[in-house]
């Protein structure tokens, strides 16, 4: 069987820093930090983490008919507005989204928490289901966010929706380059969505994985510094346009870069604590596709979330599956953890990275934690050629991805 080299086209963005790809990019060049206190949470009993990366407001009614936004939550909204945003930018015509050649794969960690707290806020007190609207299912669903993508732009193609917490988007570009690469799509709409909630930041609470520098918001999420102590969790989404590279070259679509690996292995160890040999065997997996070896990898894009166990574990990881000398870091510091969304969003800036030859650094990396060593840690930005990266993501329940990409020689 003779498989299709699959590329990037689109782009599309809603993030910590507002609508749209330019936006999340002006923003991550400035080294700017979306982290806010949420005053609305400090009213919860129990919870000790009162920060986090939200979407900022907007007019979403003037951007989405009511007909199709009805059955939307927030993710999935702005699951549909960095949809519409990607299209646009790969050049992809309403006869090819209709075609039945177009799939999506967009993920999620569950559906929308704010209408399951509605939901059930109703439905607890008095063990009833008077007064709540028979289209909020539609809201908290775990395919909310492609199913209403698919909906409201006519995608008749594949649906997929992978539900893996922090690797969803990971695991949605993955699968969408397997559509295309076996030519069972010729387009698939990739990445994944979330909303930032007080139940999602106290689940990482609870766990005693979130951050609680409260007082000083901007600086709480510091990946591999010897100052961190924990997650702050973020809002958005981030969609990609995977495209069979024959098809993009026929119709001139601009390529932003290559998938031309995916690791995506399980640990089995352990619910919650990270697995140094899993993160190498998902790196190693996705460079043995490619074809790649470590002195070809120019750049990783860490997952690096701020917690001691996760940022050590794959640092070590990454010194042992590329070495010592590759650069490293991540998005976290700027935009927290968009959870579902962190793979695409964070995908997005290191696309942007490869395109203008910068190596951006780790915000609020400081104090490099000796036991992160292994990993050549950036903490200043600076000009590096970037043709082949490694991206990570990795999740609760012992999900661990890794993507290899390269720039396209036309």
């Amino acid at each position: 069987m003779v498989l299709n080299r699959v590329v990037i086209t689109g782009r599309g963005a809603v993030s910590p820093f507002g609508l749209g790809v330019e936006r999340l990019v002006e923003n991550l060049w400035a080294g700017n930090s979306a982290v806010c206190v949420m005053e609305e949470w400090r009213g919860i009993e129990g919870l000790k983490s009162c920060i986090a990366a939200p979407v900022p407001p907007f007019d979403y009614k003037s951007l989405l008919p009511r007909t199709v936004r009805r059955s939307m939550g927030k993710m999935a909204i702005y699951a549909n507005l960095a949809t519409m945003e990607a299209v646009r930018d790969a050049g992809i015509d309403d006869e090819l989204l209709k075609s039945g050649k177009t799939g999506a794969a967009i993920g999620s960690t569950t559906g929308s928490p704010a209408v399951y707290e509605k939901f059930y806020a109703r439905y607890l007190p008095n063990n009833a289901f008077e007064g709540i609207k028979s289209g909020e299912f539609f809201k908290m669903m775990g395919h909310t966010c492609t199913a209403n993508v698919c909906l409201a732009l006519g995608i008749r193609g594949e649906q997929w929706a992978p539900v893996s917490a922090c690797t969803s988007s990971s695991q949605a570009v993955g699968l969408g380059y397997l559509l295309v690469q076996t030519g069972r799509q010729e387009v698939v709409l990739c990445g994944g969505s979330e909303e930032t909630h007080a139940s999602v930041t106290g689940v990482f609470d609870l766990l005693r994985a979130a951050s609680y520098r409260n007082d000083d918001p901007e600086s709480a999420c510091r990946p591999f510094d010897t100052g961190r102590d924990g997650v702050v969790c973020g809002g958005g989404s981030g969609i990609l346009v995977l495209e069979n590279y024959e098809h993009a070259k026929t119709r001139g679509a601009k390529i932003y870069g290559e998938i031309v690996g995916f690791g995506n292995v399980n640990d089995a160890g352990h619910i919650a604590n990270p697995d140094k040999d899993s993160m190498v065997r998902a790196m190693k997996n996705a460079m043995d596709e490619a074809g790649l070896r470590a002195e070809d990898i120019d750049y990783v894009n860490a997952h690096a979330t701020g917690t001691e166990l996760g940022d050590v574990a794959e640092a070590a990881a990454i010194g042992v599956a590329v070495d010592s000398s590759t650069p490293v870091s991540s998005f976290k510091g700027h935009l927290g953890h968009t959870l579902g969304a962190s793979g695409t969003l964070e995908l997005i800036g290191v696309l942007e990275m490869m395109e203008r030859g910068e190596i951006l650094p780790t915000r609020n990396l400081e104090d490099v934690d000796p036991r992160c060593a292994d990993a050549r840690l950036e903490t200043e930005k600076r000009k590096a050629e970037i043709r082949t990266v490694l991206k990570n993501n990795f999740a609760l329940g012992g999900v661990n991805t890794s993507l290899a990409i390269t720039k396209v020689n036309l």
